[in-house]
């Protein structure tokens, strides 16, 4: 009887989190990993710059982590500025890898730019996220650090 409750129990949370993505679009993955020595190097195609960041951000998440598992429970947003566009996304990365390596174990189902001031170097952001779970996540390759090591293509 006891095991039936359970079992309830889990379908209907994972009917309710069904719900949940289904109302959620769906996120174009556009990036890919290059081999280097001893990093990886995160390649995204874009259209804009501001979909360059975003996806800069999740392939850094995507390698780190299987973010289609994730469920969009908690919104954070995230203010960054540089003094170049070098700068400015190395400040972007570093500061996305904090959340999800020390400050709040995040995992976002995406990243979104809400606005990138070109003149001024400052970008504003905002993730969808649940706290990361070994039960549920997949554990992928951890990104350490953010470096300038071949960072190139803003311009």
């Amino acid at each position: 009887m006891v095991q039936e409750e359970e079992d309830i129990q889990d379908y209907n949370l994972n009917e309710k989190q069904k719900v949940t993505k289904a109302k959620y679009p769906p996120v174009n993955q556009k990036y890919e990993y290059l081999d280097h020595t001893v990093d990886v190097q995160l390649y995204p195609w874009e259209d804009t710059l501001k979909e360059a960041f975003e996806q800069w951000a999740m392939a850094m998440f995507g390698y780190m982590t299987g973010t289609e598992t994730v469920d969009p429970l908690q919104a954070i947003e995230e203010e960054n500025q540089g003094d170049d566009l070098q700068s400015l996304l190395f400040h972007f990365l570093d500061e996305w890898l904090y959340k999800f390596s020390a400050d709040e174990f995040f995992i976002p189902l995406e990243v979104k730019v809400l606005s990138l001031d070109q003149v001024n170097f400052k970008l504003r952001s905002i993730g969808w996220r649940e706290e990361f779970s070994l039960s549920k996540h997949l554990q992928g390759t951890e990104v350490k650090a953010i470096t300038y090591s071949d960072m190139r293509g803003l311009y």
